[in-house]
């Protein structure tokens, strides 16, 4: 490659690494604010659930501080210095590293979520685990290879390996989306509050997908064309902070989504990220999907009198749009097991 070129990659290359980090910057504001909210509202989630976001959080920041020493090490630093503007900072290769421990922990939670939600489907879970260890494998092998280059010239002969952790992202974003979408649509019940609530989780867990695909897409489309300017770092940049603002959103809209069953007239909604598996309503014929939503709803029971033949008729009246009926305890009641 000719100095002219090399010179043409790096300013390419700074130019959209700068506008990437002040969008990552961005992104990283609203993590932080949501990370905040979170160990406010929800102190009593289980550990594991605290301890996923603790640790996004922290490599979300590991990760914004490298990109932003990397643009200003170029950009400020050495400013004008051509030949030092040249060469590969160590910060813009380790950051890859944090990308891909943010990314591998986040779809690995939804993986686990995909895993209840299709009771236990091997094969599913399986296909996107291999997904998910894939990209996660891809970019330490990035990182690890990269770490021996030392200029830009040099980066572009890793084109097929930055390709690779983008096309296997965006694969595996957009079949744990379908597959959360598909599990939660047939969980619908009929019931006017329930099938909204459940709309709701559909619309987090396609947009969980489907940001972190389009920014995965579009930085895979930036590589094939413009390969020499590198300019794919501005959305790989923002990649990580939409993965985590994404189950960060995910997690925060429990009390919102619960808020839908206590506004109205159906009793008690339990959305919980731990409880996977509950009773059966002992008029169920048939084995339901196990979820780990469980919608109750109270009923009312009237007495009237019939002040003609002396006798107590007992009517059983249901604030919802159907009806089952229990002959021993006269309690209508429908139990969905819904998993998050």
């Amino acid at each position: 490659m000719s100095d002219v070129q090399a010179h043409l990659v790096v300013d390419n290359t700074m130019g959209a690494a700068f506008i990437g980090v002040i969008i990552a910057a961005c992104l990283y504001g609203v993590s932080c604010v949501q990370t905040w909210y979170y160990f406010n509202q929800y102190q009593t989630d289980v550990w594991y659930i605290k301890s996923l976001v603790a640790i996004v959080w922290l490599f979300d920041s590991v990760h914004q501080a490298l990109i932003s020493h990397t643009v200003y090490y170029y950009v400020v630093t050495n400013f004008s210095n051509p030949t030092e503007q040249e060469n590969l900072v160590w910060s813009i290769l380790l950051e890859v590293l944090f990308n891909g421990f943010i990314g591998f922990l986040v779809q690995s939670f939804l993986t686990m979520r995909v895993w209840r939600l299709g009771n236990e489907n091997v094969a599913l879970t399986a296909v996107i685990t291999c997904l998910v260890l894939t990209e996660f494998g891809c970019s330490v092998a990035f990182t690890i290879q990269s770490m021996k280059l030392s200029t830009w010239a040099d980066l572009t002969h890793m084109r097929g390996l930055s390709m690779t952790v983008n096309v296997v992202g965006a694969i595996s974003d957009v079949l744990i989306a379908a597959s959360l979408f598909y599990f939660l649509h047939r969980s619908r019940t009929g019931f006017k509050q329930s099938d909204t609530m459940i709309s709701k989780l559909i619309l987090f867990s396609v947009s969980t997908g489907l940001m972190t695909s389009v920014c995965a897409v579009a930085s895979l489309i930036s590589i094939l064309i413009w390969g020499k300017t590198l300019i794919y770092v501005a959305f790989y940049f923002s990649l990580g902070r939409l993965y985590s603002n994404s189950v960060l959103a995910t997690l925060n809209a429990r009390k919102s989504i619960r808020g839908l069953s206590e506004a109205g007239d159906m009793g008690d909604l339990t959305l919980s990220l731990n409880t996977f598996k509950t009773g059966l309503p002992r008029f169920a014929t048939t084995v339901p999907r196990q979820t780990n939503i469980s919608i109750k709803i109270d009923t009312t029971q009237e007495c009237v009198r019939d002040d003609i033949g002396g006798g107590l008729d007992s009517a059983l009246t249901e604030k919802s749009e159907k009806s089952f009926k229990d002959s021993e305890e006269g309690v209508h009641a429908i139990c969905v097991n819904t998993a998050v």
